[in-house]
């Protein structure tokens, strides 16, 4: 899967009336600690001699500098006091998600002054970003070298890297919802106004008209590749040559329209015409899709695909997204769930020692091939659900652990939490359905916060609750 790299402004800050030494100093400091991070900065050097942001002249070259750039992100590190004026100019100008944090003040100096007084100034800056209506995400007052920073700056890199998918998105539509499932009707028109999220849609004649010209080039090496690539991971045994080449063109031709199409997640109709048309499903070439970074989902559930998507971003695309169904309850463990779908988690998460294969499906009164039939890897697991209605929008968070239950059929885990029913309750009572998107990873406070650059999505955590992700955030212990 290709990282998406971010990029960072860098906007470190002083106050003339405290130390423009010491600030030099932890602006250097500061700057040799963030560039150990997977993410670009983009500083103020050239601005002015000091490369501090502290004159309200700079404001604008400043911003103009992070716009040019294409900048994802704005990190104020209080260097001393800090300009909170100048920080929440160049801020409201840019829209971008917003890092303050500050280094832990010394102790006074021998003669009682103090040097610094940064914390104040930390105080000082988040009130003018709320005059300026800034949402910005806050790292607790440690040192620079202090775990919280860590986590803390690290978490913020996963934050710009979900709202710059959001903000980018185009999902391709293929065909129509299937007409039972009106649990996955979708306003166009709202998600472009609200979110700018764009939906290209194009019908199932356009997709079997792709894969037919695929199809007649079987020799290509990109055929070969792609099936190569698919056959030698998983057991296909059950499956006829021509079916194996309908399942890998099919895979193909979805690719080949996201990419026409400028489009980085799909939703299809997977079910009943694509049997009639072609005679196979589409699940497991909607995991090798999933798991090449095009986010693929099943019967048209657009909200579902906006799930996937941040779900992958929030996990920096270190592991797939995958699309489940919120199934049915554990059969001795009151406190797990079955996350299932008839076959299309990525297989690149596979658990280890078992034996995959792909199958017939065992719902669809087609039978048609094209299902995996394997269970997922255990571990921290975070679900989210993108969904509303009535022009409210709202994300489903949790967090669980993959753990030990009885097998089935199609792609699976069985997901346990502290507490499901209190997720079974946010699920029914909405404005959710039975999808949703998972990965690995306790993610939660990412997806928290980037609802806050998100205008028109409210975060509703189900697991962990609001307070113990901003308790989290306070006090890390590196588990997190």
């Amino acid at each position: 899967m290709k990282k998406v790299k971010i990029k960072i402004g860098y906007a470190p800050t002083r106050r003339d009336v405290f130390s423009k030494e010491e600030a030099h100093r932890f602006r250097e400091l500061i700057l040799d600690e963030v560039k150990k991070f997977d993410a670009e900065i983009v500083d103020i050097e050239d601005i002015n001699a000091e490369g501090l942001l502290y004159d309200d002249a700079d404001v604008e070259k400043v911003a103009a500098k992070f716009i040019a750039a294409g900048v994802d992100g704005i990190f104020f590190p209080h260097c001393n006091f800090g300009c909170e004026h100048c920080a929440a100019k160049v801020a409201a100008r840019l829209k971008k998600p917003v890092l303050l944090w500050g280094p832990r003040d010394d102790a006074s100096l021998e003669n009682g002054d103090r040097s610094r007084d940064t914390q104040c100034g930390l105080f000082a800056t988040g009130k003018v970003f709320r005059r300026f209506n800034v949402p910005f995400t806050y790292i607790v007052n440690t040192t620079v070298t202090d775990e919280i920073f860590r986590k803390g700056y690290d978490e913020f890199i996963s934050i710009c890297q979900v709202v710059k998918a959001v903000r980018s998105l185009r999902i391709l539509q293929i065909s129509t919802r299937p007409d039972p499932f009106w649990t996955v009707m979708y306003n166009e028109g709202e998600l472009l106004e609200k979110f700018g999220i764009q939906v290209f849609p194009v019908t199932m004649a356009d997709l079997v008209f792709k894969v037919e010209e695929i199809k007649k080039n079987t020799d290509a090496p990109e055929f070969q590749e792609t099936y190569e690539s698919a056959v030698t991971r998983i057991d296909f045994a059950r499956l006829t040559e021509e079916e194996k080449i309908n399942i890998v063109a099919l895979k193909m031709a979805v690719l080949d329209l996201c990419t026409a199409n400028r489009c980085s997640a799909a939703a299809i109709q997977c079910w009943t015409v694509l049997q009639d048309l072609l005679h196979v499903m589409p699940c497991l070439a909607n995991g090798l899709l999933t798991e090449e970074g095009i986010p693929t989902v099943c019967e048209t559930d657009i909200h579902g695909a906006v799930s996937a998507v941040i779900m992958q971003e929030a996990a920096r695309r270190r592991y797939p997204a995958f699309f489940a169904d919120l199934t049915i309850r554990h059969p001795e463990n009151d406190n797990a769930e079955l996350l299932w779908h008839c076959g299309n988690f990525p297989p690149s998460i596979i658990r280890k020692g078992k034996e995959p294969y792909v199958d017939y499906n065992f719902i669809m009164e087609s039978h048609c091939p094209g299902v995996g039939v394997w269970e997922i890897e255990h571990g921290d697991m975070t679900i989210c659900r993108f969904d509303g209605d009535h022009g409210e929008y709202r994300l489903l968070i949790g967090e669980g652990k993959g753990v030990e239950g009885p097998a089935t059929k199609g792609t699976y885990v069985w997901f346990e939490v502290k507490d499901w029913p209190r997720f079974e309750e946010k699920i029914v009572t909405g404005p959710y359905v039975h999808h949703c998107a998972g990965t690995y990873g306790k993610l939660a406070p990412i997806l928290y916060e980037a609802c806050k650059y998100i205008p028109g999505l409210t975060a509703d955590p189900a697991e962990p609750s609001e307070e113990e992700i901003q308790a989290r955030r306070r006090m890390r212990n590196g588990s997190n």
